[in-house]
């Protein structure tokens, strides 16, 4: 089996080797392609993958390229991870939405349709040069994952795709570890439970995606993991949601509509920029890749935790190897719902529980989401279709269109103003325009 990463000189490639690493035998690995453009980036962290794998006996080799269409030829599964425009990018799309008074954040409201419209072509790119892989599956992480999964299933419907997060995962993961400290549980020094014997009922967009269900060997548990939840936030110095809209929703909001439900506050925290988190990550990168280059290093450092991104690797090689060896396990994910949400249009990429086997990953059926979240996903969602066909196409009107729909977006005497900014900024990016 041949796997490809496209963006491999990320700094999270290494804890996507450790990945393959622990699965190695189950997926029957033989080649590891890492293609970046940046040849500097990619010497140094794909020499670290490659002594990381020699240290450890990889029974796959770790291939180095910069050239896409041989990476991904022949290849059974392409993992994007690219971030156009690389961190200053970032940062340009936080300071973007700062200079005009809106959230500047990579992945929603302005911020993130500036990322957005870089790397939809880029990804389109990249299904095209899949006709040299004919049945490989294109995994997307490449944020704002929904978005560009979106794109990629309504002009790239020749190659299969799933957008994948990290986000649903790590829910999974700290709700395990505070049902572990129950009493007959083991009690506080118990490990957290396994995360086979538990599914997260999630449904939305991705990073706008709302929590509503749990169960535990097959038990709804949700009752009582809402009501622990409700507690801590009620003793909490600093909680993250006011306990009236969490009892009133009967569901835990992805952290990511705390740009919705809390605009004021976000927007106060901007002000005491710099650093914004872009500018903490450039830093913490240049860390990493030191720490990286050292000839001696054969296992991540521990500050790649600081760089965020938990259980990148368990979600990225878990589908993988679910899709590979036709196991049906249920995974979280970003595809077309095709009817599972009934009375939803069936075309709408959403976050949702899915069944992933040899034949595919397919939308298991869902309940609606009530008004209160459907309000806000459907106008969302309108913003995403109409940033794929401006990103697509080099179309203004339907950028403007889609400045004016974004929740996050500027007041309708502004939008011309955001939009020439988005389209200067990002002009090195941005050919189609």
């Amino acid at each position: 089996m041949k796997i490809t990463v496209i963006g491999g000189g990320s700094t999270y490639t290494p804890e996507l080797i450790n990945g393959f690493l622990q699965r190695a035998g189950e997926l029957h690995l033989t080649e590891l392609w890492l293609m970046d453009t940046s040849a500097h980036r990619l010497e140094i962290v794909g020499g670290f993958a490659q002594r990381m794998a020699a240290a450890h006996g990889a029974p796959f080799k770790v291939v180095l390229s910069q050239d896409q269409r041989e990476s991904i030829a022949g290849a059974s599964y392409v993992i994007t991870q690219m971030r156009v425009g690389m961190m200053p990018a970032r940062v340009a799309d936080e300071y973007l939405g700062r200079r005009h008074g809106l959230i500047g954040q990579e992945t929603t409201g302005v911020g993130g349709m500036a990322k957005a419209l870089r790397t939809i072509p880029v990804l389109l790119k990249v299904a095209r040069d899949m006709e040299t892989a004919p049945g490989a599956l294109l995994v997307n992480f490449a944020n704002p994952s929904g978005l560009n999964t979106e794109a990629l299933q309504r002009y790239a419907p020749q190659v299969a795709s799933v957008g994948v997060c990290n986000v649903a995962f790590t829910t999974k993961m700290a709700i395990l570890e505070r049902l572990a400290e129950l009493p007959g549980m083991g009690g506080a020094s118990a490990k957290p439970v396994a995360p086979e014997r538990a599914e997260l009922d999630t449904l939305g967009l991705n990073h706008l995606s709302w929590h509503r269900g749990f169960r535990l060997d097959g038990e709804d548990v949700w009752p009582h993991v809402l009501q622990g939840y409700i507690e801590r936030l009620r003793t909490a110095p600093d909680p993250e949601w006011d306990t009236q809209t969490i009892e009133t929703l009967r569901m835990i909001p992805n952290s990511y509509l705390q740009y919705f439900y809390y605009t004021a506050h976000k927007l106060a925290a901007q002000e005491k920029w710099p650093p914004s988190r872009g500018e903490q990550v450039m830093a913490i990168e240049m860390d990493l890749l030191r720490e990286y280059e050292e000839p001696g290093r054969t296992e991540p450092p521990a500050d790649l935790m600081l760089r965020g991104g938990a259980y990148y690797s368990t979600v990225a090689t878990q589908l993988i190897n679910a899709h590979a060896n036709n196991l049906g396990e249920v995974h979280v994910a970003n595809i077309r719902h095709n009817g599972a949400v009934p009375g939803w249009p069936a075309d709408w990429v959403l976050e949702m529980p899915c069944r992933v086997d040899a034949r595919g990953v397919h939308p298991l059926a869902a309940e609606p989401l009530p008004p209160v979240c459907f309000g806000l996903l459907s106008q969302v969602k309108m913003y995403e279709l109409l940033t794929v066909e401006a990103a697509v196409h080099g179309d203004r009107r339907a950028a403007y269109e889609a400045l004016l729909t974004n929740p996050l977006g500027p007041s309708a005497d502004q939008v011309q103003e955001v939009l020439e900014d988005i389209l200067e900024t990002n002009k090195d990016y941005l050919p189609q325009f």
